[in-house]
This record gives C-alpha cells, sequence and structure tokens, in this order.
C-alpha cells in the first residue's frame, strides 16, 4: 500500500513540475515583447503625423516598458527564470499601448452607408448605443493591475435598421483602467474597466465603450430562455427599471469605475454582465 502511495506521489510530482513548465517564460515569450514593443513604436512614428500628443504619450510609456522587458532578460540570464505574473503584466500594457498607438479615426456623425446590395455595407454605431456583454474571465479589485487585459462576448445582436452589425458573441476586449483593492484607508475597493476594442471577422477594430451597469450573470440566462433578439434587451431594461438584476455589492459611477458598497472589494465572477455605452462612433464594415 505504501509503495502505492509513493508512486501516486511520484506520478503527481511529475505532472505539477510539467505543468509549471508549461506556464515557465521562456527566451521565445521574451522574444515576443521585444516585437511588440518595436511595432508600437512603428505605430508611434505613424500616429505623430496625425495626432503629436497621444504619440507622445505613448512613446513614453513604450520607452518604460522596453527597459522593463531588458530587466526581464536580465533576470533571466542570471536566475534562469521569470515570475508569469511579471511577464504578463508586461504583455498586457504592451497590448494597451498597442491599441492606442492604433489611433483609427471615426466619422463625427452617426450614418450608414453603401449600397444595399451587391457591395460591402458599412454602418456607424453612434455615440450612446447601449450593448452587453458577458465578462469571460473574473476581475477582482483584490487581485487585478492597472492595464490587465481582459475578453467579453456580446449576449445579444446589435441591429441598426434590422441588419446585424454585431452579432451575439462578438469578442469585446478592455483593460482595467485603474483599481483600489479594499484597505484600512480605503475601505471599498473599485475597479475602472474600459474597452478598446472589437474583434470583427479576427481583425481588432478600435472602440471606446464604458460600464454603465453590472448585471447578476444568472438573472441575464434566465431572461435568455424566455425571448430572443431585442425582446432580451426590452426584458432586462423592464427588470432594471425596478432595480432588479443589479448584480448585488457594487455601484456603477461616471466612467465606468465600479465600486463596492458593503466595504469589501468589487467581485465580478465570470459571466457577470456589463451593459456598456458607445462613448465614440463605432464603425463597422
Amino acid at each position: 500500500m505504501d509503495r502505492i502511495k509513493i508512486v501516486f506521489i511520484g506520478v503527481l510530482m511529475v505532472g505539477l513540475a510539467g505543468s509549471a513548465m508549461a506556464q515557465a517564460v521562456t527566451e521565445v515569450d521574451l522574444g515576443r515583447l521585444d516585437v511588440a514593443a518595436a511595432e508600437v513604436t512603428r505605430q508611434v512614428a505613424v500616429l505623430k503625423a496625425s495626432d503629436v500628443t497621444l504619440a507622445f504619450e505613448v512613446d513614453k510609456a513604450v520607452a518604460l516598458l522596453k527597459d522593463e522587458i531588458i530587466y526581464l532578460r536580465v533576470r533571466f540570464r542570471r536566475e534562469g527564470a521569470v515570475p508569469r505574473m511579471e511577464y504578463i503584466d508586461v504583455r498586457d500594457r504592451l497590448e494597451t499601448l498597442r491599441v492606442k498607438a492604433a489611433g483609427q479615426k471615426v466619422t463625427a456623425q452617426p450614418v450608414i452607408t453603401g449600397d444595399l446590395v451587391g457591395s460591402a455595407r458599412g454602418w456607424t454605431v453612434p455615440v450612446g448605443t447601449e450593448m452587453d456583454v458577458r465578462l469571460q474571465t473574473p476581475l477582482s479589485s483584490r487581485t487585478a493591475r492597472v492595464e490587465q487585459r481582459f475578453e467579453a462576448t456580446s449576449v445579444v445582436d446589435l441591429k441598426i435598421q434590422g441588419d446585424v452589425v454585431l452579432p451575439a458573441g462578438t469578442v469585446i476586449r478592455g483593460f482595467v483602467g485603474s483599481v483600489q483593492p479594499a484597505g484600512r484607508v480605503e475601505r471599498r475597493g473599485s475597479l475602472t474597466l474600459a474597452f478598446d476594442e472589437v474583434v470583427l471577422k479576427q481583425r481588432p477594430v478600435r472602440l471606446r465603450a464604458s460600464v454603465t451597469q453590472a448585471l447578476d450573470g444568472k438573472m441575464s440566462e434566465d431572461v435568455s430562455r424566455i425571448g430572443t433578439g431585442t425582446a432580451i434587451g426590452a426584458i432586462i431594461g423592464g427588470l432594471l427599471g425596478g432595480g432588479k438584476g443589479l448584480l448585488v455589492g457594487v455601484l456603477v459611477g461616471g466612467g465606468g469605475t465600479i465600486a463596492a458598497t458593503d466595504g469589501i472589494d468589487v467581485d465580478l465572477p465570470a459571466g457577470t454582465v456589463l451593459r456598456l455605452r458607445i462613448d465614440s462612433p463605432l464603425e463597422v464594415r
């Protein structure tokens, strides 16, 4: 019996070691950071022609990240390993800078363009449009980091004049703009979430959207069994009008800041539904 236990423990240790190796940061990973930083630098050079202020801001930030990449390389050579969380932190911040440096231009007024038949159509989702998205990973003010990236998916089809512009399940990406864990000084935890990309046909498109409501994921699942399409939005809207369906324990303030109401950290489990407001016209083609 003891021998069986020893063999089992040995197999378990090998499995854990294999899992750790799979998560280990490699020289190839660090090379990806170099490539990402170089790409942002190239984007900055283009951005200077249209937005000097933003270009300066991004250029300054990427210079600091390049220093951090050098530090990670030195640590890798000396110690043979780099904490994966430090690698992920730099990777996420570079991705956020890449989106900022893209500097995609959008039209000032909501319009619908293109022929109805025979050619690709284009839509502009106007400012003020609301949509519901479901978080794919949990977020907490206890553990989140500034500029940490995350993904969500749209809950229902977003339509313009009967046409589906953003189908349900569309990937929406964002980052943590600010975070305040609950503590002795600031007793209530808070998170500010910003959404900056929507993935259309595997191509990222610039987005500016902020959170206006945090909804209980279980409630939205129940509602989805009742109706489809715009009916879901109408039902959810009716529930919110009566105060039902809102995620308990959090309050959404200006600029998309989500704060705890009872002196603890903000915890948004996977499946939480966030209602977004489009803050800049979104062009979809």
